[in-house]
């Protein structure tokens, strides 16, 4: 990793003076520009967001269901499973 690094810098060191300029610059613009784009998504998801929260009770889905399976802890069978598996 560090000759890749070290390769890297070495070609940047060969740019000339005003291209090494040129990139930072492209750069930095580009970072500006997200940078922008992500606040102004930020301030328009709070501005057409609205203001009420609807709280309400949490409900287990298994006992929602027409047909509830019997309720079987997972992490016993997992295990169990593995136990049988094992040359």
């Amino acid at each position: 990793m560090d000759r890749y690094f070290d390769k890297l810098d070495e070609r940047w060191r060969a740019l000339p003076m005003r291209k090494q300029h040129q990139y930072t610059l492209y750069f930095f613009v580009g970072y500006l520009l997200l940078t922008a784009g992500v606040i102004g998504k930020v301030w328009y998801d709070t501005q057409k967001s609205a203001n009420g929260m609807v709280i309400e009770h949490i409900e287990n889905p298994v006992f929602k269901s027409k047909n509830p399976a019997r309720l079987q802890d997972s992490v016993s069978t997992i295990l169990k499973n593995q136990i049988y598996e094992r040359k």
